[in-house]
């Protein structure tokens, strides 16, 4: 298994600390969140992803994917009719592909839900419309760099635009670029899907869909701090010979960021261990 730590979760120590205390735990990849990196991520380019790249290769890690794509600057959108905005929103993006492809990471996941979100009086449809135009254009930009641009699958209670993996197959399918895929995040698939996550998980792998995971709980702690079940998830991995990323992505941080995510990462080992 190739698991990576989502670097927000340490993201009051500096970014050498980060990369020691993830290895340390056990992951073989840090996944970057940019506005962690920068207050303005629109600054980031190619002499600072060869110093992150750098630093996490001292530590023995890759830079395994990039998410929390559109944090800062604040008040970015996809779905708004202020075309300046829009450009501005779409030129960071493209940004982010370059310095993922600089950063040596196969995966850019897009969440993402307020700025893809309907504007006051936007229909959900129209948000869909626009954000799909959008990412027709970024998996051509992901498709020149090299990598792949995931579109994440949320709930309905951050967006209600593009809520399950049918939904995020079926605009993959229609984009039809080699490009973009979809990725399954436990805690979204939990909240979610009216079906068995770990049953999706098995057929959206199946059919090609999914290029990245990352397990979390239901409640938004790490993997293991509920009872959202991990064991299936990682059988169907397993059986399928999954050879992409797997991050563990907690949003609440008990009962602290490094004692998070170090139970997380020992926990999902185990399960690994014993499953093979």
């Amino acid at each position: 298994m190739k698991l990576a730590l989502c670097n927000e979760v340490l993201r009051e120590r500096p970014f050498a600390e980060q990369c020691r205390l993830a290895a340390a735990i056990g992951c073989t990849g840090l996944e970057l969140a940019p506005f962690t990196l920068a207050a303005d991520p629109t600054t980031l380019g190619e002499a600072q992803a060869a110093q992150y790249r750098h630093v996490a290769a001292e530590h023995g890690l890759a830079i395994s994917s990039l998410h929390w794509l559109l944090v800062q600057p604040a008040g970015l959108s996809l779905t708004t009719a202020d075309e300046a905005l829009r450009a501005r929103t779409l030129s960071l993006l493209a940004r982010l592909i370059d310095f993922a492809a600089a950063c040596r990471a196969p995966v850019l996941v897009h969440g993402s839900p307020a700025q893809r979100s309907p504007q006051p009086g936007q229909s959900v449809a129209d948000a869909l419309a626009r954000c799909e135009d959008a990412w027709a254009y970024l998996a051509e930009r992901a498709r020149a760099a090299g990598l792949v641009y995931c579109i994440e699958p949320l709930s309905r209670a951050e967006t209600p635009v593009l809520n399950t993996l049918a939904e995020a197959a079926a605009l993959v399918d229609r984009i039809g670029s080699p490009a973009l895929r979809t990725m399954f995040d436990l805690s979204s698939a939990s909240l979610t899907e009216a079906r068995d996550p770990a049953e999706l998980l098995a057929r959206y792998l199946g059919s090609g869909h999914i290029a990245h995971v990352q397990l979390n709980d239901r409640n938004r702690r790490g993997p293991g701090q509920g009872d959202t079940p991990v064991a299936p998830v990682l059988r169907v991995l397993h059986a399928a010979g999954y050879r992409g990323w797997t991050a563990l992505e907690p949003f609440d941080y008990l009962p602290e960021p490094l004692a998070c995510a170090a139970a997380s990462a020992a926990y999902v080992r185990g399960i690994w261990e014993a499953i093979q």
